[in-house]
């Protein structure tokens, strides 16, 4: 499982703020990544545009039967994957988990797809998921909560060695006035809803992002862990709504552009034209 340890940026904030819902996904906004080093982008943005990505991020965890002992009773894994599994290295630059203070090296950095890493312990704890994103894509962060769970509900019956305890949360990164070189990179990429772009609108050559995954886009469809993965049916629905939403609001943008062209220049009111009679 390809993952490095090397150190979190020295900025980064990790904030524990649990953004499950299980009324309805969330959509996520970024939020301020600062960092002195970081090249700020300076690709055209593109106005009243808006990027949906939506991702899955959770826990799984095996009962390790005979062989648990009192430190090590179970092996789990923690991970960011998209809804059917795609590859999401064309958005994620990495992704930081930090772990509980007990574990050696806490901290994490997970640099190319699949976003997940394993451990082997016997307790619960809240694990904090920060994801970083390419330049070209947004110079700020997620931070994600999740608490990991090793033990099934009492509905669920016994712990068994052969059914692992999933728990996953699905959720929408929104990226408002991509890019230009992040849109055309993920126009067609099936990790990515990109809304309907105007008639003739023409974009750059898509630029690969530094140090981006260059790895195919579905080699992460045959993960071994695929068959436990929770079928989130909803998110294509979910992705309907999103585009019909966009259809909506450049229809709405559509019509106040027409209607201010048809109303022209404003017209003096009539108190200005008495003013205007009394001065004459």
């Amino acid at each position: 499982m390809p993952h490095t340890t090397t150190p979190l940026p020295s900025k980064t904030s990790i904030q524990l703020e649990d953004v499950e819902s299980a009324a309805k996904p969330q959509r996520i906004k970024p939020t301020d990544y600062t960092d002195n080093n970081l090249n700020q982008d300076e690709n055209k943005r593109l106005k009243d545009v808006e990027i949906s990505v939506p991702v899955v991020y959770g826990t799984m965890a095996f009962y390790l039967g005979k062989k648990a002992n009192e430190l090590q009773s179970h092996k789990w894994t923690v991970y960011v994957r998209g809804p059917t599994n795609e590859d999401l290295g064309v958005v994620i630059k990495q992704v930081v988990f930090q772990l509980h203070p007990s574990f050696d090296n806490p901290i994490r950095v997970v640099e190319s797809p699949p976003f997940e890493l394993s451990e082997c312990g016997w307790g619960e704890f809240e694990i904090c998921i920060s994801i970083l994103f390419h330049d070209d894509v947004c110079d700020k962060h997620v931070d994600l909560f999740h608490l990991l769970k090793l033990y099934p509900d009492a509905e669920s019956g016994p712990q068994s060695t052969k059914k692992p305890v999933v728990v996953e949360t699905y959720n929408e990164i929104v990226f408002p006035d991509p890019s230009e070189n992040f849109l055309a990179r993920v126009l067609n990429h099936p990790a990515v809803y990109v809304p309907r772009l105007p008639a003739g609108f023409n974009l750059p050559a898509p630029v690969p992002s530094p140090n981006m995954n260059v790895k195919g886009k579905d080699d992460t469809k045959n993960h071994p862990l695929n068959h436990w993965f929770i079928n989130f049916s909803e998110a294509d629905e979910l992705l309907k709504l999103a585009s019909a939403r966009q259809q909506v609001q450049d229809h709405i943008l559509k019509l106040r552009r027409q209607l201010s062209m048809l109303d022209g220049p404003p017209q003096p009111s009539k108190l200005a034209y008495g003013m205007i009679s009394e001065c004459t």
